[in-house]
């Protein structure tokens, strides 16, 4: 909510609930996050969208990849937190290790209160407090379709040997929460050497995972700079 009234001011703002994230669902097997770029660029048609700054966290991000590659010209740049371009078995296994859990679905879906509290402790660089009443409130709103959403999860990973870095012709940035625990800074600046010279990485002191939640007003303004300075380079593109 903190960045759509930043935005909002500003742009067209549009917010998609991802397919098994809200009340989208399809007759489809494909759990595959270039399925969910698929759907996604093609409602942007539908709404008669023809360029757009695609703006992707966690999953979301992956899913935000998956659009830059399949759809350039309706792809014009890029931002990108707490997330990659491909979950790699090895990226996988070390991330779960790392966090002490056996499988995503085990942190990422939790069943319970203490489950819940489990999963923003590690997401979060500080300690995020809520009521009880409103953990109870958030698992039931937020993590319905388990089963679909399970197989999101088990969609994600590919092997090292099929994993392949894209090479994208957008601007991207990188926005960053300098203490992220699922995928650290580390892997933020491998990522960035990865895709080129026109991706940027900024990062966040203070901030985990959760980085547009826990320094909003932060990732607002490298944000915005960025969208100021994708705009403006379109501009100049088209002009020439």
């Amino acid at each position: 909510a903190v960045q759509v009234g930043a935005l909002a001011k500003h742009y067209d703002v549009y917010i998609p609930d991802l397919l098994y994230f809200g009340g989208s669902t399809s007759p489809s097997t494909d759990r595959s996050p270039g399925f969910q770029a698929e759907c996604l660029a093609a409602a942007l048609g539908k709404l008669g969208v023809d360029e757009c700054t695609v703006v992707g966290f966690s999953y979301g991000g992956m899913v935000a990849f998956k659009m830059a590659e399949s759809r350039p010209d309706l792809v014009r740049s890029l931002v990108v937190s707490g997330s990659v371009v491909a979950m790699t078995d090895s990226i996988s296994d070390a991330t779960l290790e790392r966090i002490g859990v056996r499988s995503s679905a085990e942190l990422l879906l939790p069943e319970s209160v203490k489950g819940l509290k489990a999963l923003l402790s590690i997401a979060a660089h500080r300690r995020l407090w809520f009521p009880e009443r409103l953990h109870r409130d958030f698992l039931e709103v937020m993590f319905t379709n388990r089963k679909e959403r399970a197989e999101l999860l088990e969609g994600l990973v590919v092997s090292n040997k099929d994993a392949t870095v894209p090479v994208l012709p957008q601007k991207i940035l990188l926005l960053w929460g300098h203490n992220d625990n699922i995928f650290n800074i580390e892997l933020a600046k491998t990522m960035k050497e990865q895709l080129g010279e026109k991706t940027m990485l900024q990062s966040i002191d203070k901030a985990g995972h959760l980085v547009h939640l826990e320094r909003p007003c932060v990732y607002n303004q490298h944000l915005m700079e960025f969208l100021a300075y994708a705009t403006a380079e379109a501009s100049k593109e088209s002009a020439n």
